[in-house]
C-alpha cells in the first residue's frame, strides 16, 4: 500500500488527499508533526532532504513534491482523465498552471494564509499582494472556461484549488474574485472531493 508523509494543516499535502480521494486510492497515512519539527529530523530527511512535506512512498519509489505527486498519480492511476496523454498541446499548459501553483499561488495564498495561520513574520500585506495578482490571474483565465485547461477538470485544477480555497485564512475574501469563487463550486462538487480544516465538506 502507498504511504503519504502528511500533515493535516498543508495544504500541499492536502492537494494530494484529495487527488487520491477523487481517483479512490488506498493509502496509509504517516502524520508528520511539524510543530515539533519531525520534518527537520535526521529519519525524515533522508527520505526528503529538502525536509517538506509531502511525500509518497509507492511500494518503495519515493517522490517528493506536491505538484510531482500529482503527475505520478494522474499518470499511473488516471487512465489519461487527469493528466493528457495524447495532447502535447494540453500537457504544457496542464505544466504551466502546476508551476503557476508552485510560484505564485505558493508566494501568495499559501504565504500570506501561513503568515496569519501561523502567526509568522514577514511581510503579510506583500504576500496579500502577491495572492491578489494570482487569482486575478486565476479569475481572468477562469471568464470564458469552467476548467483551467481542456474541458474537464485535471491535476491544474487539484494543484491551484487548494490554496485558492483558503485564501480567507490570509484575509483574502475570494469571492472578489467571480469566476475563481464558481470554479472553487465545481471542484468542490467533484464525486470523491474530500476537504480539509477551513475547506467545504463534501457536498
Amino acid at each position: 500500500m502507498m504511504k503519504l508523509y502528511d500533515s493535516p494543516l498543508s495544504g500541499n499535502c492536502h492537494k494530494v488527499r484529495l487527488l487520491m480521494s477523487l481517483l479512490d486510492l488506498e493509502y496509509e497515512s504517516v502524520p508528520i508533526n511539524m510543530a515539533e519539527m519531525a520534518h527537520k529530523t535526521p529519519d525524515y530527511v533522508a527520505i526528503n532532504p529538502l525536509g517538506q512535506v509531502p511525500v509518497l512512498d509507492d511500494d518503495g519509489e519515493v517522490i517528493r513534491d506536491s505538484q510531482a505527486i500529482l503527475v505520478y498519480l494522474a499518470a499511473k492511476f488516471g487512465d489519461g482523465r487527469w493528466l493528457p496523454k495524447d495532447d502535447p498541446y494540453a500537457l504544457g499548459h496542464v505544466s504551466e498552471w502546476l508551476s503557476f501553483s508552485a510560484n505564485e499561488m505558493s508566494h501568495g495564498c499559501a504565504a500570506s494564509r501561513a503568515l496569519v495561520l501561523f502567526n509568522r513574520d514577514g511581510d503579510l500585506e506583500g504576500a496579500r499582494t502577491l495572492a491578489r495578482k494570482a487569482l486575478g490571474i486565476l479569475d481572468d483565465h477562469l471568464a470564458a472556461r469552467e476548467w483551467l485547461v481542456g474541458d474537464a477538470p485535471t491535476v491544474a485544477d487539484i494543484a491551484n484549488y487548494v490554496y485558492a480555497g483558503l485564501v480567507h485564512q490570509g484575509g483574502i475574501n475570494p469571492h472578489e474574485f467571480t469566476n475563481v469563487s464558481t470554479w472553487l463550486g465545481r471542484v468542490e462538487a467533484l464525486e470523491g472531493y474530500i476537504g480539509m480544516a477551513a475547506l467545504p465538506a463534501p457536498k
